[in-house]
């Protein structure tokens, strides 16, 4: 095996890694999709029978993140938030079937922290974008801000409604599908970048 393969190899390595992460976040957008759909048409007679299955939606994904976590520790660091969304989704699981019968309201604020929380991932996506010098970071960025926002105005306007929550998710799960395809098309980019300063670092 010549020299250059055997460089090039870990780098593909990472990045089917890194492309797996941005496909399971577009899998999320699309459950995000679907559950602002079911809040639209069915509205307040779902939200607790979702909170329990939810819930142990939350529990079972975060079990399977934070073991995953520490599989791939020491490999793709710089890429591995499994941890941190691990816990944040046991402890949503957690709370989620003992919420008493406010739970519409807390339902909401949970979407909405959700919400921010993948805004936040797309944000040091695009910073990643940004410093392989791809233009499209820049549309990640406002992607991500746009998703920040609905966010925040869902988590803290206890006045949203149902209908208007489920709105929310249908463009967020949206915009954050447009945000992970444009990543996913220049990962190998992102790649090189990273590998070239690292490599001037040493």
């Amino acid at each position: 095996m010549q020299k250059a393969e055997i460089i090039k190899h870990p780098a593909e390595q990472v990045g089917n890694s890194i492309k797996k992460l941005a496909w399971s976040a577009i899998m999320e957008s699309l459950a995000l999709i679907i559950l602002g759909i079911l809040f639209i048409v069915l509205q307040e007679t779902i939200v607790r029978i979702l909170a329990y299955l939810i819930g142990v939606f939350f529990i079972v994904k975060g079990g399977f993140q934070i073991v995953g976590y520490y599989m791939e520790k020491g490999q793709n660091d710089l890429f591995n938030n499994k941890l941190l969304s691990g816990v944040v989704s046991i402890l949503i699981g957690v709370a989620l079937p003992i919420i008493g019968e406010d739970i519409a309201n807390v339902f909401r604020v949970v979407i909405g922290v959700i919400i921010i929380y993948e805004s936040l991932v797309r944000i040091n996506t695009a910073s990643k974008l940004s410093v392989a010098k791809i233009d499209a970071w820049k549309y990640i960025l406002v992607i991500a801000l746009i998703m920040l926002v609905i966010g925040v105005f869902v988590t803290f306007n206890s006045g949203a409604v149902i209908t208007l929550v489920g709105w929310m998710m249908i463009i967020t799960g949206i915009v954050g599908i447009v945000g992970d395809a444009v990543f996913i098309q220049h990962v190998n980019r992102v790649i090189d970048a990273f590998a070239g300063k690292i490599n001037s670092e040493k």
